[in-house]
This record gives C-alpha cells, sequence and structure tokens, in this order.
C-alpha cells in the first residue's frame, strides 16, 4: 500500500467506525493571534496549550496547534494557533490563515500592551482594520459561491447581542468572533487612577461597539486562567464564564454581550471639549478623547526597521557563510 492508500483507509475508518456506528466528529478551529510588539501574544499561546517553554521572539508568522478530547476516548478536536509577529509592520500576512474555507470557524484574538497607552489605539485600529477588510472580501466572494455559509456568518456576528439588547441598533460587531487582552497588567496597575480609568472604559466601548469579549491578564496564574477561559471558548468550544469585572480598579473580565452603553458612561472628557472635537461616529469620538490623554506614536514608529536576516535564532552557519561571501 502506498502512503496515500493508508491514509484514505485510516479516514474511512474514522468516518465509519465500528463501535455502534457512533460517529463523533472532529471539530477543526482556527485562532489568530495579533497585537502589540513584545506584547505577550506567545506566552499566553504557550499557557493555553500548557506547554513549559520559554517564550521566543515571533518572526513574520508563525504556526502552533493544540489537541483536546471532550470526552474520554472520543478523538480530539484540534484548534490552530496562528501568530503574527511583528506589531503592525506585516499586516499583509493576515491574508495567509484567514481563507474561505476555514472563516467559518476563525476567530481573532487582539493583545494589547496595557503599559504602551500611547501605542494601543494606532496598533489596535490599523490591525482590526486590515482584518475586518479582509474578512469582507471573503464574505463578498462567499456570498456568489456559497450565499448559505456568508449568511450563517453574518448571522452569527450577531449572535453575542441579544435582539432586546439596548444597544442592539449602535454597536457594529466585528464579522468574525473577536477577544481583545489587555495584556501587563502588572505594569498598568501602577498607573495613575484616572489614566487607569480613561484606559479601561476605552476599551470597554471598543469591545462593547465590536461585539467582542475583553480581559485583563498578565504573568500571574490567576489573570492568564481568565484569558484561557475566553481562548478555551474560542478554540474548542468550551463553556463561557458568565462573570464579569467592570471596576476599573481591578482587572477587566467582561464576555460578549454582557457589557452596556449606559454602564460604560460617556467618553472621559468635558461637555465643551467633545462638542469641539466635530467626531462623525461614536467610536470616533472615543478616539479623540483617548488620543487627546495618550497621543499616538506614528504608524512609522510602530514599523519593524530590524532585518529578520540578522537574528540570531535562525543562525545557519553554511549558509551565512555562504551569505557573507555573496555580500562580500
Amino acid at each position: 500500500d502506498t502512503l496515500w492508500d493508508l491514509a484514505i483507509a485510516e479516514v474511512e475508518n474514522r468516518e465509519n467506525p465500528d463501535d455502534d456506528g457512533k460517529h463523533v466528529e472532529i471539530l477543526e478551529k482556527s485562532i489568530l493571534f495579533m497585537g502589540n510588539k513584545n506584547g505577550g501574544k506567545t506566552t499566553i499561546i504557550l499557557r493555553c496549550l500548557e506547554r513549559d517553554e520559554i517564550p521566543k521572539p515571533t518572526l513574520a508568522l508563525e504556526y502552533t496547534f493544540g489537541r483536546r478530547a471532550r470526552r474520554h476516548n472520543t478523538p480530539k478536536d484540534i484548534a490552530h494557533f496562528w501568530e503574527l509577529g511583528g506589531g503592525t509592520s506585516l499586516l499583509e500576512l493576515i491574508r495567509i490563515p484567514i481563507t474561505s474555507n476555514n472563516i467559518r470557524s476563525f476567530a481573532v484574538v487582539l493583545v494589547l500592551d496595557l503599559s504602551k497607552p500611547n501605542e494601543l489605539w494606532t496598533t489596535m485600529e490599523k490591525l482590526l482594520q486590515v482584518t475586518r477588510n479582509h474578512v469582507k472580501k471573503i464574505l463578498t466572494k462567499l456570498e456568489k459561491t456559497n450565499p448559505e455559509v456568508a449568511t450563517e456568518i453574518k448571522q452569527k456576528m450577531w449572535n453575542n447581542l441579544q435582539r432586546d439588547h439596548p444597544d442592539y441598533e449602535l454597536v457594529d460587531p466585528f464579522p468574525i468572533p473577536l477577544v481583545i487582552i489587555g495584556s501587563k497588567y502588572d505594569i498598568f496597575h501602577e498607573f495613575d487612577s484616572e489614566m487607569r480609568k480613561i484606559i479601561s472604559k476605552t476599551l470597554r466601548f471598543v469591545s462593547h461597539y465590536y461585539g467582542a469579549s475583553v480581559v485583563f491578564t498578565s504573568k500571574s496564574e490567576a489573570l492568564l486562567l481568565k484569558a484561557r477561559v475566553l481562548i478555551n471558548h474560542l478554540a474548542f468550544g468550551y463553556d463561557k464564564s458568565k462573570s464579569v469585572s467592570v471596576d476599573h480598579s481591578k482587572p477587566l473580565f467582561i464576555p460578549a454581550g454582557l457589557d452596556s452603553l449606559s454602564q460604560i458612561g460617556p467618553p472621559p472628557a468635558s461637555d465643551s471639549d467633545i462638542g469641539k472635537m466635530g467626531a462623525n461616529t461614536p467610536l470616533e469620538l472615543w478616539k479623540k478623547v483617548f488620543e487627546k490623554t495618550f497621543p499616538p506614536k506614528s504608524f512609522c514608529d510602530l514599523q519593524d526597521t530590524k532585518d529578520p536576516a540578522q537574528d540570531l535564532q535562525y543562525a545557519e552557519y553554511e549558509v551565512d557563510v555562504m551569505r557573507a561571501q555573496k555580500n562580500q
């Protein structure tokens, strides 16, 4: 038998098991992690997969996977974890993991470094914008080739918000499930109380507006566990937590759909300031209020200028000698 014959036989066995004809479908989900450079994405992935490795800097786009069985003696479900390195410098690579084949089971985790509020809005806006545009392109194609799937994805967008939710008409859900993680809470916790309040309220508004969950985390086990709950829900369909923490003096934990604009309140600025800002949408208004306190770093500053070919973790003696010779 060739390798292909064995593979076909294996698949047929799985699809038609002998034991009482019970067939358990293997679920596959994919998650793309993106966010600030050195924001802690790799650490979060390793904790979710219960791996005790020392995180290395991520170059470009990296892939790993996890497997979990739902019950004893059942085949394991698979979760594909993609991680986009380099902050916002490699946005083009988002096209690789998110395709029309896996869009139905795809989710995004945006990791924002709370210790760098001046990079926060720019990073968030750029990454979410590019991802959203890419997903929209896929959906437009699907509407022509597979309209049922396109409709299903669009309906799923609204699943987190009940029809009777007071903000139903006021939000604009992200086209695929989204979790926003605020990392480095231990450093953020030392910030001035007013600064913490502005950042927390802004992230609450953004995640509620996009129909996303939000959680603050750090290296502490207890906080990493909370982030794991939300990620395991996306990756393996585990139950979502119903607990909520909205107090800005504590780490936020708000699963999608459990917040409201009335609880979040208006942007933290005086009425006269808000009047002068001339914003067209609520999102734009929050952006202007946030950037008044934390002037943004320009997009160019966030671009990665280091040459990855010089990275020591990818050194290969023979290749490097030839390269040096060629350069010379």
